[in-house]
């Protein structure tokens, strides 16, 4: 049996709650709070929390002065779906042939696929522009979706592997006695059964993909309707001001599809997440 907590523990477990959520959620209230505030009173001294003339004009106004603002977030959208995609078509195999196969060098191409996943995207920022140059995907969506499929691959290879390392060796045993060939087992019993595991990594991957197209698209990119929402909300940054009221409303917006995306998704993830933590 579990033992109860005394209420000084509990005291302290709530506090530490508190204190975490605080500072995770403050930017995100505060950005909120400006995106309502008139450019005056965004830096206005001394600081007040509701300020006077707050109303969502901020968010009619960003469609009027950034036009492009819902094709940057579609485009945002399509990049990450497509990221994903492929990420998880070279993950899966990936991580089923490290979790089932015994062959030379496994564990030393695992550690290859980790050293390359703390690797950050702007160190090999060179190599890749020269890359996509000679391919001819500058300009294109292929420059920003096969970089970012690229980095977000050893992260879903680690994950499905431990999900596959789960699932007992002996229901493809025993599909292999009724005849059933390695491929046909992975498609009709594997990834059945790693469902919830390949929907967090999904989730993961998008999130990781939708967040972080900047630098690829600023780099190989020079088209303002091919531009994601990243690089767009840049333009918000003028010759001599910033409207930053109009930024955060921007924002906000722009995270909503991720954020709506996460509210549905959410018992798949707390199901994922769960998969095989209870022993039979």
């Amino acid at each position: 049996m579990i033992n109860r907590y005394r209420w000084w523990e509990l005291v302290l477990i709530y506090a530490g709650m508190a204190l975490f959520l605080t500072f995770m959620l403050a930017p995100f209230v505060e950005a909120f709070m400006v995106s309502l505030r008139p450019i005056t009173e965004v830096f206005r001294i001394p600081y007040r929390f509701f300020a006077e003339g707050m109303s969502f004009a901020n968010y009619r106004q960003i469609w009027i002065s950034q036009p492009m603002l819902g094709r940057w977030i579609i485009n945002s959208f399509g990049i990450a779906v497509a990221v994903t995609v492929l990420s998880m078509c070279c993950s899966i195999p990936a991580a089923y042939a490290f979790a089932r196969f015994k062959f030379k060098l496994r564990d030393g191409l695992l550690s290859l696929f980790l050293a390359v996943s703390m690797v950050g995207a702007a160190v090999l920022i060179i190599p890749l522009y020269k890359l996509m140059l000679a391919l001819g995907l500058l300009n294109t969506y292929a420059a920003m979706i096969i970089p970012g499929a690229a980095f977000t691959v050893p992260t879903g290879i680690f994950l499905m592997r431990s999900y596959f390392m789960r699932i007992p060796a002996e229901l493809e045993e025993a599909a292999y006695v009724d005849g059933a060939s390695r491929l046909y087992t992975m498609r009709r019993v594997i990834l059945p059964i790693s469902a919830p595991g390949m929907v967090v990594v999904a989730i993961t991957t998008f999130i990781t993909a939708y967040a972080q197209q900047f630098l690829f698209a600023l780099t190989f990119n020079s088209k303002n309707h091919l531009n994601p929402l990243p690089v767009g909300l840049y333009q918000f940054f003028g010759h001599q001001e910033v409207r930053w009221n109009e930024l955060m409303a921007a924002s906000i917006v722009g995270v909503l599809p991720v954020l709506v995306l996460y509210v549905f998704l959410q018992r798949y993830i707390v199901a994922g997440l769960t998969a095989g933590a209870v022993k039979e």
